[in-house]
């Protein structure tokens, strides 16, 4: 099976196009092209409930990114993390 193409990547300035979220810029922190997924930061924010541990005597409530469908994000014009360190 091939690898699918994403039409962003890693770093890239994106914005959210539907859902929750919508109207919100992040930067892609990774990307699943088999899935035709990507994890954007501080976007689609989901609570997981953690259960007590020997370390963790206390269970606690985390807020954590989950990934979007590709197709809900465009790339916004601007410079990308790779681009300005190259500048740099």
């Amino acid at each position: 099976m091939s690898q699918a193409k994403l039409h962003v990547k890693k770093g890239d300035n994106v914005l959210i196009l539907s859902g929750n979220d919508k109207g919100k810029q992040g930067v892609v922190k990774q990307a699943f092209p088999r899935e035709q997924r990507v994890l954007v930061e501080g976007v689609n924010l989901r609570w997981k409930h953690k259960k007590p541990t020997a370390q963790n005597q206390k269970g606690e409530r985390v807020q954590e990114e989950r990934s979007i469908h590709a197709s809900n994000v465009r790339r916004v014009e601007g410079a990308t993390k790779k681009t300005k360190k190259a500048a740099k």
